[in-house]
């Protein structure tokens, strides 16, 4: 029988919730696996292995669900205190010992654990399934609290939604979910249907936005995002992209670059200063999981297209 031990990386932030979570799967018999390593602290790859410790386990694969930078740092170093391999997807821009497509397994003494092509917070994002156990280690894809950031051009928001979709039909037997945040969730088929809901929501309240009239995306995140504090409204802004983007394409929505720039307080918005936000020390991640590479330099102002 699997145990699962979670080792909680010390990297509490906006986005990360309590920390990153280590996921050490053991099969009793001096056998292990950790799902996401996390970050770089030196302190948390002890931990992990002082819980490997504490099983009489040794660790022999290192599964990373997706490259964000609170996720996949300390694989080399736990690799290197271990010998253990370590499994990415193919994707992955880090360095990784073998590439897991959809549908492979990694066996490690009694486990068997497979590996689900999980597309949408990144397009290296990976769900590992243990049949056995009926449990889902969902990385970023589906959190313990709260949703997932999707914002382009790292995300899809079709893609994610087309994930969501299938972990629900596909894995529609597993009880527990481990996510890369927050609890564990011990009834993952609800779970997945609210996630599944929560992006349809969402869709509907921009259109409903929409309907009232052309809006930018500033426009939108202040109307939809009444119950939000304005400190978070810049990944509400990534949130909003990411449906238009689809919308657009599939001609439900068009949209017009306004003339002139972003103002101050859409630049607040748009394009912040996101080490003046979360500190210099968490700004990478923000950054990453927020596809701030892409900044939004022009007001696009977005209308139902009614022809």
């Amino acid at each position: 029988m699997t145990v699962v031990t979670r080792v909680l990386a010390p990297n509490p932030s906006a986005l990360t919730l309590d920390g990153t979570n280590a996921w050490l799967l053991d099969d009793g018999k001096g056998r292990a696996i950790c799902i996401d390593p996390g970050p770089p602290i030196a302190r948390h790859v002890d931990a992990i292995v002082a819980a490997a410790r504490a099983r009489d386990a040794t660790i022999e694969a290192i599964l990373v669900t997706h490259g964000h930078p609170d996720h996949w740092p300390a694989a080399a170093p736990l690799a290197a205190a271990t010998g253990a391999k370590v499994y990415a997807h193919p994707h992955a821009a880090f360095d990784r010992d073998v590439a897991l497509r959809d549908g492979a397994i990694v066996r490690v003494g009694e486990m068997e654990i497979e590996a689900i092509d999980a597309p949408g917070h990144t397009f290296d994002s990976l769900v590992f399934h243990d049949a056995v156990a009926g449990a889902l280690y969902t990385g970023d894809v589906v959190l313990g609290t709260g949703t997932v950031a999707i914002a382009p051009p790292g995300g899809s928001m079709r893609a994610y939604q087309r994930t969501l979709e299938r972990l629900a039909v596909d894995y529609a037997t597993a009880r527990t979910i481990y996510g890369g945040h927050g609890p564990r969730v011990d009834d993952a088929p609800a779970k997945m249907h609210e996630y599944v809901r929560h992006r349809e929501q969402r869709e509907r309240e921009l259109l409903a936005a929409l309907a009232a009239g052309p809006q930018t995306i500033p426009d939108l995140v202040r109307r939809i995002y009444t119950d939000v504090r304005p400190v978070l409204w810049p990944a509400a802004a990534r949130q909003m992209l990411a449906y238009l983007l689809p919308l657009e394409e599939e001609g439900v929505v068009r949209g017009r670059d306004r003339d002139g720039g972003p103002t101050a307080d859409e630049t607040a918005i748009l394009n912040p200063e996101w080490a003046s936000i979360v500190g210099a020390e968490h700004a990478p991640l923000v950054e990453a999981e927020l596809g701030a590479m892409l900044r939004l330099e022009t007001v696009r102002i977005y209308e139902l297209n009614r022809s």
